[in-house]
């Protein structure tokens, strides 16, 4: 009876903390229990990304029922937007480090100013971005592999994406804004506000209104332009430790400069990831429409997997950016740890998952047996690495939230351009064991950068950064 009792106790106490995590009242998290602070921020952080993920999920869905080619446009044309979410990450980072820690200095003001800059310095990328996306779809498509019949079909939508990435490079931006600040419920619901839009209205432009491939791309448009207005209301509304006001709008050369520094080395990072991936699907790309959409499919599902998880990265790095400003450099590192710890039991778990259903979770998505045989093994074989993955994405994103972003874009520059391309297309195309050798080539990279990075952050330098 008694043990009853305590496990009910302890229920109880799991689900009022949940309750406070999703509700995201103030807190600086500079003292106290490190694993409360973990899964205060973790909580709210891992269901925005989830609810981050669920657009792909959603978007490929319904797009399935177009046929096999739109969904290899959608495929291309993600891989190009990776590079738009390389730099709007990259920024959403730089805002995430000084915003952080100027609230563990106990400046809010700077932390509100830093905020502004960042602004600026999006709007100025998202511009440029737009204009090459609305001259040049057809071109961009052609680079990425597309056919003739693909191109004609599908430049719509890429048209539409790329015109409107300022939707996406805001909701990265100003999330990363509230991650810093430790408000990450705002950034949850601003999440959970553009997915309820956009599961409604991508049926309904798609076939609804009959928009076919390039209503997908409006409704997530509209989407997150939604979710971007919620965040600019709290941003501005005076309410929270960020309060964006007249005071702020003047430009600061020097703060912006600092941006592009730290920044820099983000958008790097991924810009190298990504255009990694680019290369991938472009080796895929030649084995068929078939293993186009079975890759699409699966990276779109483990996608969901490991933004979650890249959640509780996020949280690890608020705690490093609030407490090395507040001076707690061992306190910012066993944060790391635990976090860690935690994100190895999440995937492992979803790991297990994968391998055990792939077929059941695959048909969700699609019934052609030759997609199915490619997506399957790719989501199987992918998920084998989950475990280092866990490790890896942690000690990443403990270095940028540190302000270091030039060793993990190192890091990177080792595992995927110097490990990953050459060994996908050794194994793919040399060895001819085609969509399979890319998977492999997948899990080895993941695996070593995962394991250079827990070796690098163990030597400590990244306590000493200063921004």
């Amino acid at each position: 009876m008694r043990t009853f009792t305590q496990v009910m106790t302890r229920v109880q106490q799991l689900w009022r903390l949940f309750k406070e995590a999703v509700k995201g009242e103030e807190k600086v998290y500079t003292s106290g229990s490190i694993n409360r602070a973990l899964v205060l921020l973790a909580i709210p952080m891992m269901l925005e990304m989830t609810m981050e993920s669920l657009f792909a999920l959603v978007d490929a869905y319904f797009v399935g029922g177009l046929g096999k080619a739109a969904v290899a446009t959608v495929g291309l044309t993600e891989s190009v937007l990776s590079i738009i979410y390389s730099i709007a990450i990259g920024i959403s980072m730089a805002a995430t480090a000084v915003v952080a820690r100027r609230i563990g200095e106990k400046d809010p003001d700077g932390a509100s100013r830093a905020a502004m800059q960042a602004l600026y310095l999006s709007f100025a990328f998202s511009v440029l971005v737009s204009i090459v996306g609305l001259i040049y779809s057809r071109e961009i498509l052609g680079i990425m592999g597309a056919d003739k019949e693909m191109i004609a079909s599908g430049h719509g939508y890429t048209k539409i994406a790329l015109a409107g990435n300022l939707v996406i490079v805001l909701l990265f931006l100003i999330n990363g804004i509230f991650r810093g600040a430790g408000e990450a419920s705002i950034a949850m619901r601003s999440l959970w506000l553009a997915n309820i839009l956009n599961i409604f209205l991508c049926p309904l432009c798609i076939y609804g209104l009959d928009l076919g491939l390039p209503g997908a791309a409006i409704a997530t448009t509209i989407g997150r332009g939604v979710g971007v207005v919620y965040q600019l209301y709290h941003l501005c509304s005076g309410k929270k430790l960020i309060r964006l006001t007249w005071h702020h709008v003047k430009p600061e050369l020097d703060t912006i400069l600092k941006m592009i520094r730290i920044a820099a080395g983000g958008t790097l990072q991924f810009l190298i990831s990504s255009a990694s991936w680019i290369f991938l699907i472009r080796i895929i790309s030649r084995f068929g429409e078939d293993a186009l959409a079975g890759y699409t499919f699966a990276i779109r599902i483990i996608v969901f997997a490991i933004l979650p998880a890249w959640g509780l990265a996020n949280a690890a790095a608020t705690l490093v950016g609030q407490n090395l400003g507040a001076g707690e450099p061992d306190r910012a590192e066993k944060s790391v740890w635990k976090a860690a710890y935690m994100n190895m039991i999440f995937l492992g778990i979803v790991s297990v998952f994968f391998i055990i259903f792939a077929p059941w979770i695959l048909r969700i998505f699609s019934h052609d047996p030759f997609v199915l045989a490619y997506g399957v093994e790719g989501l199987r074989l992918v998920s084998i690495g989950y475990v280092f993955y866990a490790f890896g994405m942690v000690m990443a994103q403990s270095f940028n939230g540190a302000g270091d972003t030039r060793t993990p874009t190192f890091i990177n520059l080792f595992g995927f351009w110097m490990i990953q391309i050459p060994l996908a297309y050794l194994l793919a195309i040399i060895f001819e064991w085609g969509p399979t050798g890319v998977f492999w080539a997948i899990v080895i990279a993941e695996s070593i950068i995962a394991v250079t990075a827990i070796m690098i952050f163990k030597r400590g330098n990244w306590k000493k950064v200063k921004v």
